[in-house]
């Protein structure tokens, strides 16, 4: 490291669980965000932040005025513009330190796992369960640790999947049926400040499996209802029937 980022970093640096050996492995890692919107915002802003040294952001969506209300690494003169393409300009300006690669596009089936093969950690900050599901096969089948957030209404959730341990269940072991789950912020509105909640979490939790410091959510799903302003912890176990990380799945996803 040189003297500005010594600098940049050094609030970081002090912290005993960081010190020059951390920040210098986050600088060398790479994390892959699949949506920039609400949640995706505040996490690659402050992975940028911290430091870490490669972001892939991938979005195939173009910044609308509905959009702002929560998104904040756009502004009001993105509005057309990709969101893949503002986030990297917002990203840049916070930190030019670090490389950030924009996709315009979203990623699906090989190219997806390539991605999620090459990166240290994917943050899921979709909007939809199909991309959720896509992303979580594609962790588990390159056993790539996965982030995942959530919002609606005055809820959020988050927690993390580390395919490859026994212990550790996967997304599709918390929602096994996909095709009943259909709610959308479009359809049941959400509050802008958890978006900001959850999607920093998610930036906290990459950052633990970089540094591999303290416990992250694995089998764990943490909740939040913002309106008491409660947290909960639910203990997620993982299904050994489970049509994503079991054996026979993993093998019937491969074709072998």
């Amino acid at each position: 490291m040189n003297d500005e980022e010594l600098l940049r970093y050094s609030r970081q640096i002090l912290l005993p669980q960081v010190d020059i050996e951390g920040q210098q492995r986050l600088l060398e890692a790479r994390a892959l965000i699949i949506g920039v919107g609400g949640l995706g915002s505040p996490a690659a802003m402050y992975l940028a932040a911290a430091g870490i040294g490669q972001l892939v952001i991938t979005d195939d969506d173009e910044v609308d005025l509905s959009n702002l209300q929560r998104q904040i690494a756009h502004g009001t003169t993105d509005i057309g513009l990709s969101k893949a393409v503002s986030a990297k300009q917002t990203l840049e300006a916070l930190n030019p330190l670090v490389t950030v690669t924009a996709l315009c596009k979203r990623l699906s089936g090989a190219e997806l796992e390539e991605a999620a093969d090459q990166a240290d950690v994917v943050l899921d900050c979709s909007d939809n369960f199909n991309t959720r599901f896509a992303v979580n096969r594609a962790c588990v089948l390159t056993r790539t640790p996965l982030v995942s957030g959530a919002t609606i209404r005055f809820e959020g959730q988050a927690a993390v999947f580390t395919p490859g341990r026994e212990d550790s269940p996967c997304y599709n072991c918390l929602y096994p049926d996909v095709e009943e789950r259909t709610e959308s912020c479009s359809q049941n509105g959400v509050i802008a400040p958890i978006t900001g909640i959850i999607g920093s979490i998610q930036a906290l939790e990459a950052i633990k499996i970089i540094l591999g410091i303290g416990e992250p959510l694995v089998g764990r799903v943490l909740l939040l209802d913002a309106l008491t302003m409660q947290w909960n912890c639910m203990t997620l176990r993982r299904n050994p029937a489970c049509p994503t990380c079991s054996q026979s799945g993993i093998r019937d996803q491969r074709g072998t």
